[in-house]
């Protein structure tokens, strides 16, 4: 009887001794119950979640993360708080202020989510792009004029007043500011800001016909615009398209271990074999591996040469 209890000690040792070799191996610290007992903080920054646009359109930027959230629960077994937001220092704020761990999953429009991390110099991985109801992971910007406006191109607006979106937005910034210098546009020195799409797309339509101005606007609220009654069908027009750049993407905070972050991503690229909730977020094929900005770029410069 001692002598098989020593064995049981002597195997419980060893399996301890290979744990801790192993956690000191890969400098992993060894998940604990409490450590799934942690609560998985879910900051949502996407502009088509049902909490931060509005249900003008049927079926349209209404996506109910709450869904993803309870996915994850089962998922990973371990209770997840979803926060929304179009401000991830406020987020973060909230969280704070419950006494949460400083561990968050954040979903949001890629240029946005990375330029809020940059300013609280907070490290960042992206794990995964959400694919819209076409399958894509990108977005465009629109360079619209007034539907009578007689631009027709880029290469039309030498002169005119633009309004850029503001620099966190790639669509409606850096790489409309690329269109336009490539179609040999001057901008001035200061550039003209309007931080919403509604607001620019607005401001052209007041000018009137005294002033000749374009606006920048996101591909994705398009609809909006025209579902929500803010402009009329037809009210403006599309004289020039940017490049695609990355839209909405997971990221993993870096104090996450590699496991954990292994098992966050498992979890989004499996949404896309549930069926009900690629439905309830809108999207095609679920999540799918993050593509990069360079990656991207890189792209759109070999379908350059291609159409050459």
């Amino acid at each position: 009887m001692i002598f098989k209890q020593n064995s049981i000690l002597l195997m419980s040792l060893i399996v301890f001794l290979l744990l801790n070799a192993t956690s000191a191996f890969t400098g992993e610290k060894i998940p604990s119950i409490e450590d799934n007992q942690r609560t998985l903080s879910l900051i949502v920054m996407d502009p088509l979640a049902a909490p931060l646009s509005c249900p003008c359109v049927k079926g349209y930027a209404q996506r109910k993360y709450e869904k993803l959230g309870e996915y994850l629960e089962k998922r990973l077994g371990r209770k997840v708080k979803v926060t929304f937001s179009d401000s991830l220092s406020k987020a973060i704020q909230d969280y704070e202020d419950d006494e949460h761990d400083n561990s968050y999953l954040i979903i949001g429009k890629n240029s946005v989510v990375r330029s809020d991390a940059k300013k609280l110099k907070m490290k960042i991985h992206a794990i995964a792009s959400l694919s819209d109801l076409q399958g894509k992971t990108t977005q465009t910007g629109l360079i619209v004029v007034p539907a009578k406006d007689p631009a027709k191109a880029a290469k039309d607006l030498n002169g005119y007043r633009i309004l850029l979106g503001p620099s966190d937005c790639d669509e409606k910034h850096l790489a409309a500011v690329a269109i336009l210098k490539n179609a040999n546009v001057k901008l001035p020195e200061k550039l003209e800001i309007s931080a919403a799409c509604s607001d620019g797309a607005c401001k052209i339509l007041e000018f009137g016909k005294d002033i000749r101005a374009a606006a920048i606007i996101s591909s994705y609220a398009k609809p909006l615009l025209q579902g929500c009654g803010t402009i009329k069908k037809g009210d403006l027009r599309v004289v020039a398209e940017t490049k695609p750049v990355p839209f909405i993407t997971a990221f993993a905070s870096g104090n996450f271990t590699p496991t954990e972050r292994r098992q966050l991503t498992s979890a989004l690229m499996n949404v896309g074999h549930n069926p009900e909730l690629c439905i309830a977020l809108e999207s095609l094929v679920g999540f799918v591996p993050p593509e990069l900005p360079k990656q991207i770029s890189k792209r759109n410069k070999a379908a350059d040469v291609k159409k050459k």
